[in-house]
């Protein structure tokens, strides 16, 4: 098929039948991300800019389902970054019946994970870190990652029983940029408390608590390794994770409002850290 000039190796599709596009009907984002244990599995991703960056970030393609043919550059650069694997093509109404909704950019990908890093890996030679703490809605975390990648955050670790960065929300959400932070998580045995103690960071819990500092207490910030721990959107941090950070902090705000979502409160704390170091 000739799009904007040029050759694309199509398989055009005009219906679901053909077996390879069973991982785009998947709707349990969970038994992809089990499919090949006990190596890493499999997720879809949504949207060519989106997808442009998983590629960037060194994530395989398996095959692309598009109903894109006047592509952008986005497009394109998946296109061409994906001769060597299926691109199924197919109009609007497939691909919409296929994924139950209309599609933003009507590209997917189907992509290979990566295993994933240890702790100690992805906050070597880094001062400024998230970790979230059973986090479970993947627009929360999808948004957290958002706020980290504008505000300067360079790593994010996530507890066993966070959700996870590649379901398609939470890729949506943060518009790609869960390719661009290093990130990973940990399993059921791991103290992260400890590991990011052994390697040099002061630990500050968000918790709303008597006494909890302001955001911008000066012993927050003079800190010369940080990790920020964001805790789960109903009852907030462990009582064991609070009691064993350095500090404990909170957004100060109008006393008739009790809180902030996670993902907006990441955003306040986030920029508070963020405009001493820049």
């Amino acid at each position: 098929m000739i799009t904007n000039n040029r050759t694309y190796n199509f398989i055009e599709i005009d219906g679901l039948e053909i077996p390879e596009l069973e991982v785009y009907r998947q709707r349990n984002e969970v038994k992809l991300l089990r499919i090949n244990e006990p190596d890493p599995g499999i997720f879809v991703c949504e949207s060519a800019k989106v997808i442009r960056r998983a590629i960037e970030a060194g994530y395989e393609p398996i095959s692309i389902l598009t109903s894109v043919n006047n592509p952008d550059e986005d497009a394109r650069f998946v296109y061409e970054s994906s001769d060597k694997v299926p691109i199924y093509y197919g109009d609007d109404k497939v691909l919409r019946e296929l994924a139950g909704y209309a599609l933003t950019g009507g590209v997917l990908a189907a992509m290979r994970r990566k295993t994933l890093p240890p702790i100690e890996e992805i906050v070597e030679g880094r001062k400024l870190v998230a970790v979230l703490e059973n986090v479970q809605n993947p627009t929360n975390v999808g948004a957290i990652f958002r706020s980290a990648a504008a505000m300067g955050i360079e790593s994010v670790i996530l507890t066993y029983d966070c959700s996870d960065p590649l379901y398609r929300r939470a890729e949506r959400v943060s518009m790609g940029t869960v390719f661009q932070i290093p990130w990973t998580k940990t399993d059921r045995k791991t103290d992260y408390l400890a590991v990011l103690s052994a390697n040099g960071f002061s630990t500050v819990s968000m918790a709303l608590r008597d006494d909890a500092v302001r955001i911008d207490d000066l012993a927050i910030k003079e800190c010369e390794r940080l990790a920020v721990i964001l805790g789960n959107e109903g009852y907030g941090l462990s009582a064991d994770t609070i009691k064993r950070s350095d500090h404990v902090a909170m957004i100060p705000m109008n006393p008739a409002v009790d809180s902030l979502n996670v993902g907006a409160a990441s955003a306040v704390m986030f920029w508070e850290l963020m405009r001493d170091r820049i």
